[in-house]
């Protein structure tokens, strides 16, 4: 038997498999919209995941049934019915089968399409299910399976390019782009999702029709990135994404760190570093969220250290410099920090994962001065501190960021970072690190000083907290004396 005939044996099995698993409720499904003299088709992810032996709890259908058929019919399926996508001609419905939850939607056959300078797509409803395939981004999601009679459908060989792991589209790219851009990056997604590789003829017109994605709104161009950099594998997608030029598009910070290397700037190639920095931040992501010596059943990918190991080094290519035959990248992590910043803005990214990765970006460094001279107690504090709620994305980042091929240098960073985790953990065993507070507090602090609130108040506040900081906690008389001896150094315009 030939590979490619083994690989389509596999699949058929898989999806035998997998459609038994949920039988009972496809047929229950097939038999209501047969009764009501409409088609209903298991299809495009769900086909494609069955085929490859992974398919979860999530279906999708398609339908000859238009949004309030269907809405009625599933009413009589489930008491859980909802209708937020019905606009764009889908109704979604859960049921219970086998111990599992399944969330089921079902879509009228239909075509979305771009207006030439639309960043919203046109619904259009179909008649049959050929038409409906026909516009889908890929062969390998254009395949459907008959829910009453079980008839594989599958017009455009969807099934061979599975086997093959190739992602080609339909209809002529150029067509399949033009309709919907997005799905150029749905293939960078794949890419890295599936392991997938795109036929020359798609990654082409990719190439000649990247300017296309910036109809899309920058929700959906959003959501597809992070689907993609929460995938196990990465690399291929953001390398697809940059050889695509789709990235000078969405997000032009990562190919512009593919910086030239000439007889003066001898640098390590940023771009492939910060490729690298990912996959060991995706690896120490998933090794430290391990119990018992066993990995987390529950583990969920983390999209704020993974944009954080991408984006760690943006600010390279605006501070690179030299320094007599050294290359230099003096400040890129403040310069990174904002530029990653104003990115993750203009993708209309959470405010909260804005600032989170902002703030490992600029404190990514912080780090190495502890390698180079012993800390005191107060440093750790600090550093502690400083990092928040983002102390553990901090560990991640920092341990990622060593990339050199000198063991020496790695095991030497390694055992330094070790140390510096082992002393946060005593620190943090008998003082709170990451709550720290001054030993008084403000109304203490006015109460103490007999004065009002106002500014003095906060120098104060901050003047005990850096005692705090450097000297460990102090018990309440020590604290006071100490804010009584800060209090009359200072000026006072009012004395004499």
């Amino acid at each position: 038997m030939s590979d490619s005939s083994q690989a389509l044996s596999v699949a058929q099995r898989h999806a035998v498999d997998e459609l038994l698993r949920i039988t009972p409720v496809i047929d229950e499904l097939g038999a209501l919209f047969h009764k009501a003299g409409e088609e209903l088709y298991l299809v495009g992810g769900s086909v494609r995941d069955a085929l490859l032996g992974r398919l979860g709890h999530d279906l999708d259908f398609t339908t000859s049934a238009d949004p309030d058929t269907t809405e009625r019919l599933l009413h009589r399926f489930s008491s859980a019915v909802w209708t937020v996508g019905k606009e764009f001609g889908t109704i979604g419905a859960s049921k219970k089968s086998n111990g599992h939850e399944l969330q089921i939607e079902i879509t009228t056959f239909r075509a979305d399409a771009y207006e030439p300078d639309s960043r919203k797509p046109i619904v259009a409803y179909g008649d049959n299910v050929q038409d409906d395939l026909v516009r889908r981004d890929f062969t390998v999601n254009a395949m459907a399976i008959d829910v009453h009679s079980k008839a594989f459908v599958d017009p455009h060989g969807g099934i061979r390019d599975l086997a093959a792991k190739v992602l080609r589209t339909p209809t002529a790219p150029e067509i399949s782009f033009s309709d919907d851009p997005l799905r150029m990056m749905r293939a960078c997604r794949f890419a890295a999702q599936l392991g997938f590789k795109v036929d020359p003829v798609t990654f082409n017109a990719m190439k000649a029709m990247h300017e296309r994605i910036e109809i899309v709104s920058p929700e959906r161009v959003r959501d597809e990135l992070s689907k993609l950099l929460l995938a196990d594998a990465p690399r291929p997608g953001l390398n697809l994404l940059v050889a695509s030029g789709l990235a000078d598009i969405v997000l032009p910070e990562l190919p512009a760190m593919r910086l030239e290397r000439d007889e003066h700037f001898r640098h390590k190639d940023v771009y492939e570093h910060s490729l690298t920095v990912l996959d060991q931040a995706i690896a120490l992501e998933k090794a430290r969220d391990y119990k018992d010596g066993k990995p987390n059943p529950h583990h969920q990918p983390d999209l704020v250290i993974r944009l954080a190991a991408l984006l760690h080094d943006i600010g390279k290519p605006a501070t690179r410099g030299l320094d007599g035959d050294k290359v230099t990248f003096h400040h890129h992590d403040i310069v990174g920090a904002k530029l990653a910043r104003k990115r993750l803005r203009a993708l209309h990214y959470p405010k909260a994962v804005v600032d989170a990765v902002g703030q490992l970006i600029e404190q990514h460094l912080r780090f190495h001065g502890y390698g180079e001279a012993s800390w005191t107690d107060s440093a750790v504090r600090r550093y502690v501190r400083d990092a928040g709620d983002q102390l553990e994305h901090l560990h991640i980042l920092t341990r990622s960021d060593c990339t050199t091929r000198n063991a020496r240098k790695a095991d030497t960073l390694r055992r330094a970072y070790d140390e510096l985790e082992a002393r946060i953990d005593e620190l943090a065993a008998t003082e709170e690190l990451k709550s720290i507070r001054p030993d008084l507090n403000g109304d203490e602090i006015m109460t103490i000083l007999g004065i009002a609130p106002g500014p003095q108040v906060g120098r104060a506040y901050q003047h005990m907290l850096s005692v705090r900081m450097d000297q460990g906690p102090l018990d309440h008389d020590a604290a006071v004396a100490e804010l009584k001896r800060w209090w009359a150094a200072q000026p006072h315009p009012d004395a004499g």
